[in-house]
């Protein structure tokens, strides 16, 4: 019994880690936020908050898969308005630049198939394309898109331009990424 209960205290402590991590990144940035802040704000030592992760690179992957659970559920990813909800999910990026540095940083650096990111990049990148590949089939069988485009071609220019514009944000936060976005989605729905 005492087994089971401290699972789920781990499993706890570590929800609260993640969640702590997200709003400390989110405000200081990726650069500016080291593990001893991060074991510091939720009542751990360096080594205490390592004991549940196996490497910060884990925990910093594991940082944005929690991220993304929580935009999935505040943005409604997957319900009715999909698009309208990815055009959300990057409006609220810029208020949490923190983030964007962290998915820029680690994204780039999980490109080498040697990086402990690597295999969580590739599966997050394959989760959207599949998400994301859905819509756009869904929105041609409606006569929204011109069912003569290629839908997974699509999807791979969304993915590239949201990633991309959250770059150039980066360095001129003056640049409205969901507005690019949006009006690349109108370019594609455009059907005469």
């Amino acid at each position: 019994m005492s087994r089971r209960g401290s699972y789920a205290k781990g499993v706890a402590k570590r929800d609260e880690i993640l969640t702590t991590a997200l709003e400390v990144i989110a405000r200081n940035g990726y650069r500016g936020t080291s593990v001893r802040e991060l074991a510091d704000a939720v009542g751990l030592s360096q080594a205490g908050l390592l004991h549940y992760f196996s490497s910060k690179e884990e925990l910093f992957q594991e940082v944005l898969r929690k991220r993304d659970e929580v935009d999935t559920a505040a943005f409604d990813i997957t319900g009715d308005q999909p698009i309208e909800a990815f055009f959300g999910v990057i409006r609220h990026n810029s208020e949490v630049p923190g983030l964007v540095q962290l998915y820029a940083q680690l994204s780039t650096e999980a490109c080498d198939p040697a990086h402990p990111a690597h295999a969580f990049f590739v599966d997050r990148y394959n989760r959207f394309r599949s998400l994301f590949g859905g819509m756009i089939r869904d929105e041609q069988a409606a006569g929204r898109i011109d069912p003569s485009l290629d839908p997974d071609r699509i999807v791979n220019l969304f993915l590239a331009a949201a990633d991309g514009l959250q770059t150039q944000w980066m360095l001129d936060p003056t640049i409205d990424m969901s507005a690019h976005v949006a009006y690349l989605w109108h370019l594609v729905t455009r059907t005469s």
